[in-house]
């Protein structure tokens, strides 16, 4: 097993695993993310907020998540190295933009500007809710809690330099998830000749719909406030 898990198999096996489970995330977040513009009272949003907050099994899986992202990271970082250092020297470079996607060969920078993304938007949100506490707090049904509505919307009302960047880290999320959804499968041996391009048009659909969804959110602050 220890072998395994050193070998590059066994660490390319673990990115499949942690993307599997950092995608499922993706289509939680969104789901409660979308709730910004179905009301804006900001009761939907602050209820599902509240729920994601006070949830036991969200407790459990939080810090599991943050782990499992930081190996993800770690681990793409490792197997970026060790293709480098096995690529041939620059005379004997090829031009693989026919055999691959641009996507594909550019992972680890869009992953690296996605987790630039992600830093400052945990900042902006997270920092303040968990850390700092620096939020308001609202009451439905005598049920108190954070009022997290006002605080994101706040920012994407004020702030279109926010939007845009949101909307960007959107975009290089779709664009790493056109080939990490398809190399997940791959790497799980669930690709085969006759699945691979189901499993690529599954791929980019879902891409579509994460970078579109949460690009839509920025969108309707920017042309309604």
């Amino acid at each position: 097993m220890s072998s395994l898990i050193s070998s590059s198999i066994g660490k390319k096996l673990f990115m499949s695993l942690t993307g599997f489970f950092l995608m499922s995330f993706l289509m939680v977040h969104l789901a409660l993310n979308l709730l910004l513009i179905f009301d804006d009272t900001g009761e939907l949003f602050n209820v599902g907020a509240n729920f994601m907050v006070t949830n036991p099994i969200i407790k459990v899986i939080e810090p599991i998540l943050a782990i499992g992202f930081l190996l993800h990271m770690v681990y793409a970082s490792y197997l970026t190295i060790q293709n480098m250092k096995a690529r041939p020297v620059s005379y004997k470079r090829v031009n693989q933009s026919k055999s691959s996607t641009w996507a594909s060969r550019n992972m680890f920078v869009l992953g690296s500007l996605i987790t630039i993304f992600l830093v400052l938007h945990i900042m902006n949100f997270y920092w303040h809710i968990k850390v700092t506490h620096n939020v308001g707090s609202v009451t439905y049904n005598g049920i108190e809690m954070h009022d997290t509505y006002t605080m994101v919307a706040s920012l994407f009302k004020t702030s279109l330099f926010y939007c845009l960047f949101y909307i960007a880290g959107a975009v290089f999320l779709g664009i790493h998830l056109t080939h990490g959804f398809w190399s997940a499968f791959q790497t799980i041996g669930w690709s085969n000749d006759s699945w691979r391009k189901r499993i690529e048009f599954v791929g980019k659909a879902f891409a579509f719909i994460i970078a579109a969804g949460f690009s839509l959110i920025p969108l309707y602050f920017i042309i309604k406030f």
